[in-house]
């Protein structure tokens, strides 16, 4: 097990296969000087992914944390990623679905791929969201196979319950709900992104 932020995470789960914790992270914000902690962030993603990243080999975490074609190479890389995201602060799943909703929206925006299909996209997240209360621990997951282009979403919010699933099937989407949380110098949590690059640049080293 690995601690978070006083939360554990194992070091590898298995999806098709297993998959290794590369990186981890928290995200927080500052009020009045008071650092504010909202969730723990695991990333796992197949240990393989280090053969597609050899043109960086050499690099130290540091510069991979500033190189944003490093991370579009983590993402694009054909092999399976999962990251499981454990609730520090409780929080209404609705103002998770609606900051993840305004923040995928704007990356598409940006990259002038905001459509009716991606709209239709991101209502059902928010949609699935709504009715969550996200108590300390819930744990979301998204799972990103290396075959498809398709994601899954996962919510439990006491540990007991069936997770709730959701499959998200519009690859632009898709797209930037990676990038919302592995897209380099512009993710969520920069202390994710700091870890990966660092663990990434050993493995790149051996």
């Amino acid at each position: 097990m690995v601690m978070v932020d006083d939360i554990p995470f194992p070091s590898e789960i298995t999806t098709t296969k297993p998959l290794s914790l590369l990186g981890h992270g928290i995200t927080d914000i500052e009020i009045h000087f008071l650092q504010i902690k909202f969730t723990a962030i695991g990333v796992y993603i197949d240990p393989e992914i280090v053969a597609h990243l050899q043109k960086w080999k050499g690099k130290s975490g540091t510069e991979l944390a500033e190189d944003d074609e490093f991370f579009d190479s983590v993402i694009s890389a054909p092999v399976d990623k999962y990251l499981r995201i454990v609730t520090i602060k409780e929080i209404k799943g609705s103002q998770y679905g609606v900051q993840l909703e305004s923040s995928v929206r704007d990356r598409l925006a940006a990259d002038d791929k905001y459509e009716e299909e991606e709209e239709a996209a991101l209502e059902q997240i928010v949609e699935f969201f709504q009715s969550i209360y996200l108590k300390k621990d819930s744990v979301i997951t998204f799972s990103f196979p290396a075959t498809s282009n398709i994601a899954e979403i996962g919510c439990s919010s006491e540990g007991k319950e069936e997770p709730k699933t959701l499959k998200v099937a519009n690859g632009n989407v898709v797209e930037m709900l990676k990038k919302w949380y592995l897209g380099g110098t512009s993710a969520y949590s920069p202390s994710t992104i700091s870890s990966l690059a660092n663990t990434l640049s050993l493995k790149l080293s051996k």
